[in-house]
């Protein structure tokens, strides 16, 4: 195959967000299948985007809802067009498929975002869970989406069991692909050398700014209660202004704002507090900690897809007194921090190194890009959708070229 075209939401930012590291890691590991690689997005870049200039990667601005898009697809005839989440495939799928119908088409959905809405919605509702919080019209959308897409990428095997189960999504359309870790760093600072407690979030998720608040008010006053002497460092990109007005040093409870540099933050503190109610996907912070011999407080949503049928480096609990209980013994007890160190490294080799997942993922493309005409016959739900979507963001799209033609 010669050429890969990625068309991204945002411009990637790697030291921002787990989805942006995603993204960048994707590119990575396809870039030595195809002789040219170009990413293009229709967002602004930002002071902390990524840098492509000396990765190999083409990177283009582009026009949202815009005809010049239509000349670059036939002038640059992708072989394979990548789309970063399933709001990308509902922009630019049916250009794609006017201007270059031979190129595979592929989704990475990079958690699934129909779950996540449904679980916030079901915490904020104080509604006891049910399946009805499945169906809503982002579940629609995203499903659509990853129908019209020749192969979907997704991250989770608990998201992917959903899809195939509940959603009856053909598993052919499917294949699992989690984080991934390409080494794995040795000698990391000991329990000694370590302090403190730690969380990082990026600001713009919503999960990630519900454990904060339930951080400051349920259960950092239980754990500060039993070490008045210990710190909690809140860390993350773009945190709104409710979180960095809950900045109280005097109570042991510090807002800093966005890292500068993770690994350093990680390898100072001693147990990392993630205490998720909602979300989707696989928790780019856990593995992180992981990385940097960091143990681990968090729930099952946080862990959700990690471990499979291993250990947790740490400690998984729903309840606010239990997590706060487990937080204490790990901070307090060195055998018991030492015990869930040990567990990180069998985890990341068996559970997220890149080696278990490449080829795999290049041989899939490989057979369906080999026989696409047949594999699209195969699944002629999609060929449907296809075609009527592509005519329905088609003529919203020309609609929206011709207002902001009278609005220039």
């Amino acid at each position: 195959m010669k050429k890969l075209l990625v068309i991204a939401h945002v411009w990637p930012e790697p030291r921002s967000s787990a989805a942006g590291s995603r993204i960048v890691h994707l590119l990575q590991l396809l870039r030595g299948e195809f002789d040219e690689v170009t990413l293009v997005s229709a967002a602004e870049r930002g002071p902390f985007s990524h840098d492509f200039k000396d990765s190999g990667i083409n990177s283009v601005q582009v026009g949202l809802n815009d005809p010049s898009f239509d000349v670059f697809l036939r002038a640059l005839q992708p072989d394979v067009v990548l789309f970063d989440r399933f709001m990308v495939e509902e922009q630019f799928g049916w250009r794609v498929r006017e201007q270059v119908p031979q190129a595979m088409t592929v989704l990475d959905t990079e958690d699934l975002h129909f779950l996540r809405q449904a679980r916030g919605e079901a915490v904020k509702s104080g509604k006891e869970w049910n399946d009805a919080f499945f169906y809503s019209d982002v579940a629609k959308r995203e499903i659509a989406s990853i129908l019209r897409c020749d192969l979907s990428l997704v991250i989770s095997e608990v998201e992917m069991n959903m899809l195939i189960e509940k959603m009856q999504v053909p598993g052919s359309l499917l294949h699992y692909i989690p984080l991934l870790v390409d080494e794995i760093p040795g000698n990391m600072p000991g329990f000694g050398e370590r302090k403190n407690f730690l969380f990082i979030g990026n600001g713009f998720h919503e999960p990630n700014t519900d454990a904060i608040t339930r951080l400051k008010k349920e259960i950092w006053p239980l754990i500060r209660k039993q070490l008045p002497t210990a710190g909690l460092h809140i860390y993350g990109a773009y945190l709104p202004e409710k979180v960095r007005q809950m900045n109280k040093p005097a109570e042991g409870f510090w807002v800093q704002g966005r890292a500068e540099e993770v690994s350093e933050i990680m390898k100072e503190a001693r147990v990392f507090l993630a205490p998720l109610r909602f979300g989707a996907g696989q928790k780019g912070k856990l593995l992180e900690a992981m990385l940097y011999g960091l143990p681990s407080v968090t729930t099952a949503v946080g862990a959700e897809s990690m471990p499979g049928e291993l250990s947790w480096p740490g400690a998984i609990s729903d309840n606010k007194e239990d997590f706060a209980r487990q937080a204490i013994g790990l901070y307090q007890d060195e055998n018991k921090w030492q015990g869930s160190v040990k567990l990180i490294k069998p985890l990341l080799e068996e559970r997220f190194r890149t080696s278990l997942f490449k080829e795999s993922l290049l041989e899939n493309i490989r057979q369906i890009y080999s026989r696409l005409e047949q594999h699209r016959q195969e699944h002629f739900i999609g060929q449907i959708l296809r075609l009527n979507t592509l005519n329905s963001y088609k003529y919203l799209s020309r609609w929206i070229e011709e207002k902001n033609k009278k609005n220039d």
